[in-house]
């Protein structure tokens, strides 16, 4: 999901102006000349100081030849112009819906340049009497930095009050997915958090990598502290356990919660008193729901009210039943073994259900228990022969974000 912005700087004329002596109001020829001060702006590495730029975005059904030629180029200079960037990037298929730029000098194209991917971009050049093709790349650059913010009503809110990514709310949810649930974050909670932001041609991305946070939850500090172990990098918290889980905190990215585990609920459709063994996510249909831990699937099927419902067998004795889905993910049949975060099922209002919803349900040896009560074993916690080098960089790091 990537969209990159392109800076334009505006050009300020600037003039000076002295006076004589003797009354003569005329400009002293002494002073510099300054009657037009012009800095060069740059666009792709190509000078576009008095030139005109036209940005837009390929269309659906769109091909670089109509583009070629709604620019007023002909067609024999297109296919040599093709020719050339054959061996750079397949374009004569159709394009993919990307940014490309267009310079006119009044009304004759001199470039246009093709985004192929967020990183690389093509350029045709037409200034000379022989026009050419060549690849550009972005210059790269990852810039550190800093934020934190205090929940008052939601994580996603907190992070637009204080005009934080939506990319860097993902991923610090991903993070702690495991070990805490965010659809039941509190007032007060808070984050700090250390990340770096990829720029492209100085201007920011959105894309975001976490480099060490906390995060407090009802009081509890939750470290995310980087170790690597067995040759890849995972988070640990500041005791060296994981901060993974055998399960997620729960089986969709963002949602809410319309109705809580209880053994005497009225049911909204039957106006009846009867146990609510699971917990309700209000979501719009269609939202990808996921399994919340490795397994295998034991059920698939339509049932009578829960609808469209997935159960899947996990390790230590658990089972997870997911109702009222729209649809099932493709792929996902009894047998199939599935994995953490896997999507499954999309959300929808299958069977006896006033509106789209995800009914979830956790059992443990065949019992229904809270899901937002159920605590998830760990995995794999910080090798006790890594855990001299763990604990120095783990005190390090928590001293610095105590330090914010």
């Amino acid at each position: 999901m990537k969209k990159l912005g392109i800076v334009l700087s505006i050009l300020f004329v600037t003039f000076a102006f002295c006076s004589c002596s003797g009354g003569d109001s005329s400009v002293n020829e002494d002073t510099t000349n300054a009657d037009s001060v012009e800095k060069d702006v740059y666009l792709y590495k190509i000078r576009v100081n008095d030139l005109t730029v036209i940005n837009d975005t390929v269309k659906r059904g769109e091909n670089i030849t109509l583009l070629f030629l709604n620019a007023g180029v002909d067609i024999k200079t297109c296919n040599a112009l093709l020719s050339q960037s054959d061996s750079i990037y397949n374009i004569r298929r159709r394009l993919k819906q990307k940014p490309y730029t267009k310079i006119f000098s009044d009304t004759t194209l001199l470039y246009l340049i093709y985004e192929y991917s967020d990183e690389n971009y093509l350029v045709y050049d037409l200034t000379d009497s022989v026009p050419r093709a060549y690849k550009g790349q972005k210059e790269v650059t990852y810039v550190e930095k800093r934020a934190k913010a205090t929940i008052k009503s939601s994580l996603w809110n907190a992070m637009m009050d204080n005009g934080l990514s939506a990319n860097l709310a993902m991923n610090l949810s991903e993070i702690y997915a495991w070990s805490i649930d965010f659809f039941g974050l509190q007032k007060g909670d808070n984050f700090h958090v250390v990340y770096e932001e990829k720029y492209l041609d100085s201007v920011p991305t959105g894309n975001v990598e976490i480099k060490y946070a906390v995060f407090n939850h009802l009081g509890d500090d939750c470290y995310a502290i980087p170790f690597e172990q067995d040759g890849f990098v995972q988070f640990f918290d500041q005791n060296g356990k994981s901060t993974r889980k055998v399960f997620l905190k729960a089986p969709l990215k963002y949602s809410r919660i319309s109705s809580y585990f209880s053994n005497a609920r009225k049911h909204p459709v039957l106006k009846i008193v009867r146990p609510h063994h699971g917990v309700d996510y209000a979501a719009p249909t269609g939202t990808p729901v996921h399994t919340i831990g490795d397994g295998v699937v034991v059920k698939r099927c339509y049932s009578g009210g829960a609808g469209n419902m997935i159960t899947i067998k996990h390790a230590h004795s658990y089972s997870t039943s997911y109702m009222h889905l729209s649809k099932f993910a493709k792929g996902v049949s009894v047998g199939t073994r599935v994995r953490q975060g896997q999507v499954i099922g999309y959300v929808g209002s299958t069977g006896l259900a006033t509106g789209p919803h995800l009914d979830f349900r956790v059992y443990k040896n065949g019992t229904p228990i809270n899901p937002l009560k159920m605590i998830s074993p760990p995995t794999n916690p910080v090798k006790e022969s890594d855990m001299p080098q763990f604990r120095i960089m783990a005190d390090s790091l928590v001293k610095e974000l105590a330090s914010f």
